[in-house]
């Protein structure tokens, strides 16, 4: 499949019918957009990263006379304020965040649509308020353990990418590269504004060249761009230094309240920044969930084959699940 083709799959561009600033705490203000439909099925949109941002052709996923489609910056990023801000930016932190938002809507049960990062987000929300969670689909599953982060930014993906890992590593002395996420901690957290930045945009450039079978140009330039990629950086570190703020295997250990959902697992088979072993394992404690693999795609929701399976999971969930906001009754 082409990009032609992906652009023909994905539903048109629209604009958001609203827009809102919600302050979450005395620091953080996070930038939220609804399009679509008002009255429609609401579905969550939870972006990667931790940092990535949201962007409008996530939008696209979704018939926009079905949903009410809801995009979100997470603390940090985005137009999320302030900007690349670790202070008060932890995982709980954003789980509630999920939270609050839902309930400024006024929404009372919605569906989950995240990957990577979104994914590992959007199964510890639904773990916590299962209640309020009528789906998820997931893309990109990253369970966010010790060895998923290790597999990507200390031994493993970088021997598929011998070159470029090269390029990622280049802002580490040689002696400190036996633990690359804490030598970029601290440069990402120092006071050397050049040093911060040129390790920002390795960081971030490393992810863009390896989330696509084929490297993805444009992918690639998005995430060096320098205000996307201090704050994708920052805050991916900030998070990997700290183990996401999460116990060891904390997703598989508290799976219990997702076994009653409707489950949608797309996945990669060519992952190479959330391997495909991550999708088999959650499906492995979830029976009921459907693993849908993807033969020729890596990791990005815009590989053509992974884009094409999430909108035509999208057009039947409607039909598949049962819902009803008393909110708009």
């Amino acid at each position: 499949m082409t990009n032609d083709s992906l652009q023909q799959t994905l539903y048109p561009p629209q604009m958001p019918f609203s827009e809102h600033f919600l302050q979450v705490d005395l620091t953080h203000t996070l930038y939220i957009e609804e399009s679509g439909n008002p009255d429609g099925l609401p579905v969550l949109f939870i972006h990667g990263g931790p940092g990535g941002g949201s962007s409008p052709i996530q939008r696209r996923f979704f018939d926009p006379q079905i949903y009410r489609i809801i995009l979100f910056d997470q603390r940090g990023c985005g137009k999320s304020r302030p900007h690349a801000c670790l202070t008060n930016n932890t995982t709980g932190h954003l789980i509630e965040d999920i939270e609050k938002i839902r309930r400024h809507l006024k929404i009372d049960r919605w569906v989950l649509f995240g990957g990577s990062w979104g994914s590992t987000l959007g199964l510890l929300y639904a773990e916590s308020y299962p209640e309020r969670v009528l789906a998820l689909v997931l893309r990109g599953i990253f369970l966010c353990r010790h060895e998923d982060t290790e597999w990507f930014y200390q031994k493993g993906a970088d021997r598929f990418f011998p070159d470029y890992w090269q390029d990622f590593i280049a802002p580490i002395p040689e002696h400190q590269r036996d633990n690359i996420i804490e030598s970029y901690y601290e440069l990402l957290t120092g006071n050397n504004e050049i040093a911060r930045m040129s390790a920002a945009e390795a960081w971030s450039i490393w992810e863009g060249r390896t989330s696509t079978l084929h490297v993805d140009t444009d992918l690639v330039n998005h995430f060096g761009d320098p205000f996307h990629a201090l704050a994708m950086a920052r805050i991916e570190c900030h998070y990997f230094m700290h183990n996401a703020f999460l116990e060891p295997d904390q997703i598989l250990k508290y799976y219990a309240p997702l076994k009653s959902l409707p489950i949608h697992i797309v996945q990669g088979r060519y992952d190479m920044v959330c391997p495909v072993n991550q999708a088999f394992e959650l499906a492995d404690v979830l029976p009921k969930a459907q693993l849908h693999l993807c033969d020729y795609a890596g990791h990005s929701a815009f590989e053509p084959e992974i884009a094409n399976q999430l909108v035509v999971i999208m057009d039947r969930l409607a039909d598949e699940i049962d819902w009803f906001d008393p909110a708009l009754s």
